[in-house]
């Protein structure tokens, strides 16, 4: 076992099953509160990362992982659950769930203690008074019961920890001595930034964040987008976060275009980002752009120049970057006014001597702060604009039109992701020189998700390179990407809104988002079934109907908006497989939607793959008292073809280092697609709906039923849980 170092979390987070399985596997655990997700630190550098991947991490070394491959998955599916008891509406429901289930069983899987009852225990630890009410309420009985238990026979490991994380409210920071001061006082438990979030939940966590010198009615924000590529997960938290502040303060809310870079912009990207920003339910005043000032911010840099406060320099870039970096001054920054307006004028014209230039500020070429040492304000490009074509050979860079920009349409705050902070006072000290009110600089954390590339140049390279199918591939990080995939904009808008306004740097894992997804689509789309084309086995039951019959059933039995569909039952059916190969000669199986049958005699080939399989139905059997549940489809020419899509990271390593090449680490295949047989339900499937197949899992409808010859195409949409992509 690889020595752990630490264990780092969130002070408002406690990590308490991950810490009471250590505790009780005698896993020595040095704690570090000071973290900005659940990481685990090994002796050797190593570290993962997550709350579940540490959890599963420790129960594999400790054995408490189940004792085979079926008890294992049954306390994934505990793991999966356990989030309910932190829902306040469903901490009833999940009570008295696991209430019953425990009327048969002593614990929860198996014969012996696993993480799915530490999770569990901690779950219901974790709501503090509210649980200690109901467990001596006795009102359930079961669940008191195998609570108490474990509580009892791990006294003392569990009470410590409970000491130390649990309060009255329930989970929150480690508990320390209070002061005489300090007794009595009920603060409020307050994250990075001064984030209020209430103890022991999750899910939709509300924020409430001050922006500094703000008044409500009197707030203005702006999302500036540079049309260079479509919208990615990463904008969608600004984007976000400015609609949360706007609406917060009752104030105005600008979507502007950063369109300063000609030879990366595009009309297709502005009207794409149009198109995610409505996806996203973005209400704003308006759309402006860059360009609409470009006029302005020539006449402000000629003023600069005027003023001294700016110069035209012809050093090479190369140059100029390592005298930058030294703190060298150029040669030619103490150049008359005269001949800077000379110069200047040589690059509104583009000439070949303009093109030689570049207009930088005059600012401090020894300050510490890198960003101030003379930045660049205007470039050369005689590229079209894809607005306003080619009638300017000059651009402003983002550094001197953005606070030139934010000032004059009266932005009151200008959220920036952390990683900016170096710019913000130059940022300050351009709009001072340029005399302009001063715009307050919000700064927010960047997100960052494991296995993702969130550069616009890199994924660009993937659609050039013909890596992907465009900006919309589902395996992008693209808002049409996700959405395309099967990601719910309420999944997503929960999942940043979750996160708040810190500005500590997380590394996110997708699973969680795609848990939030599960959660939202699971109790309302449509369930169908499949059979996998390759190696499908035809069961005869000799006792079936002679003629074919259709019943009309739900398409979701407990969500009647998903309407009906019609089964047509048979004496001839198709089973997977792997499912076939799983029954045994005498045993009895459910066929789902229809009731027992007993196998009979099972036909395999040469090789010893099953082939054909014969049964009888045993429709008066008990489903209860079955090991298989099988899904079926009718042997009967209605039936349609599909293709089964799934997807892999584009990339195989979790984050890339500083300085890593991205193309050192392609995964070289992410993409798998399986031929399958759909019932016929399935041809009024339309682009986009989400649907579940029976015991594969979730789907979105890429493709619909155009012809039978041509396959439905379905995406698998991942639900939380690490499992193997769809091969």
């Amino acid at each position: 076992m690889l020595e752990i170092k630490q264990l780092s979390f969130p002070a408002d987070s406690p990590l308490l099953s991950v810490i009471a399985a250590a505790k009780l596997a005698d896993i020595p655990i040095t704690t570090d509160t000071s973290g900005a997700a659940p990481t685990l630190i090994f002796s050797n550098g190593l570290k993962l990362h997550g709350a579940y991947v540490l959890l599963r991490y420790i129960a594999r070394v400790a054995n408490l992982y189940g004792q085979n491959a079926y008890e294992s998955g049954q306390i994934d599916e505990w793991l999966e659950y356990a989030p309910a008891f932190l829902s306040g509406s469903e901490f009833e429901t999940a009570s008295n769930y696991v209430d019953k289930y425990l009327e048969k069983h002593t614990i929860l899987v198996g014969d012996c203690l696993s993480i799915a009852d530490i999770e569990i225990w901690s779950a219901l630890v974790g709501t503090g008074q509210r649980w200690e009410s109901l467990r001596k309420s006795k009102k359930y009985h079961n669940l008191t019961r195998w609570f108490n238990s474990i509580s009892a026979e791990y006294s003392d490991s569990l009470n410590e920890i409970t000491a130390t994380y649990v309060g009255r409210r329930g989970l929150g920071k480690p508990v320390a001595p209070k002061s005489k001061e300090q007794q009595g006082v009920n603060n409020p438990s307050k994250g990075a930034n001064g984030d209020v979030f209430e103890k022991g939940k999750t899910g939709s966590r509300p924020f409430q964040v001050d922006l500094p010198d703000a008044e409500i009615g009197k707030v203005c924000l702006r999302f500036a987008p540079e049309p260079s590529g479509y919208l990615h997960i990463g904008h969608s938290k600004a984007a976000l976060l400015n609609q949360y502040f706007a609406q917060r303060y009752q104030g105005q809310l600008i979507v502007r275009f950063d369109d300063t870079n000609p030879a990366k912009e595009s009309n297709e990207f502005v009207t794409n980002l149009l198109k995610d920003i409505e996806t996203l339910g973005i209400k704003y005043e308006t759309v402006t752009y860059t360009s609409d000032y470009f006029p302005d911010l020539m006449e402000m840099a000629e003023t600069m120049i005027r003023q001294g406060k700016a110069y035209v320099d012809d050093t090479p870039r190369e140059q100029m970057q390592k005298e930058r970096m030294d703190g060298i001054e150029s040669k030619c920054r103490n150049n008359s006014v005269e001949e800077n307006m000379k110069l200047w004028k040589e690059m509104i014209v583009g000439s070949e001597r303009g093109l030689e230039c570049c207009l930088r500020g005059k600012l401090d070429m020894q300050d510490p702060n890198k960003s101030l040492r003379d930045p660049v304000y205007y470039r050369c490009n005689p590229l079209p604009h894809h607005r306003i074509g080619s009638k300017y050979k000059i651009y402003p860079t983002y550094d001197f039109a953005c606070p030139f920009v934010d000032a004059r349409e009266g932005i009151s705050h200008a959220l920036r992701s952390s990683e900016y902070h170096d710019r913000n006072a130059q940022y300050y000290r351009i709009q001072e020189d340029m005399g302009m009110r001063k715009v307050h600089i919000y700064e927010f954390s960047r997100l960052n998700m494991v296995y993702t590339l969130l550069s616009k140049r890199k994924l660009l390279w993937f659609v050039q390179n013909g890596k992907v199918d465009g900006w919309d591939d589902p395996r992008f990080p693209t808002v049409q990407g996700i959405v395309r995939r099967g990601l719910k904009v309420e999944a997503l808008i929960q999942f940043i809104l979750e996160q708040g306004a810190s500005k500590n740097l997380n590394l996110m894992e997708w699973d969680k988002l795609w848990t939030i997804n599960k959660k939202i689509i699971d109790p309302v789309c449509p369930r169908h079934t499949s059979v996998i084309e390759e190696r499908r086995v035809l069961v005869t039951l000799t006792n079936g109907p002679d003629e074919p019959f259709v019943r009309i059933i739900p398409r979701h039995k407990k969500y009647e908006g998903a309407g009906e569909k019609a089964t047509t039952f048979t004496k001839r059916i198709w089973l997977d497989h792997d499912d076939a190969k799983s029954a045994s000669v005498d045993e009895e199986v459910t066929l789902m939607d229809w009731g027992n049958a007993i196998v009979k005699e099972i036909s395999k080939d040469q090789d010893g793959n099953v082939t054909q399989l014969t049964g009888v139905l045993h429709l008066e059997g008990s489903v209860k008292t079955t090991k298989l549940k099988l899904t079926w489809l009718p042997e009967t020419s209605e039936l349609v073809n599909l293709t089964l899509v799934g997807f892999d990271y584009l990339i195989t390593k979790k984050k890339l280092e500083e300085g890593e090449d991205f193309i050192d680490v392609l995964n070289p295949c992410t993409r798998f697609e399986t031929a399958a047989l759909g019932d016929s339900n399935m041809r009024n499937l339309k682009r986009g709906e989400v649907l579940q197949l029976e015991r594969k899992g979730y789907f979105i409808c890429d493709v619909p039923f155009t012809r039978p010859s041509k396959p439905i195409v379905l995406f698998a949409i991942p639900d939380g849980r690490q499992q193997a992509v769809l091969k």
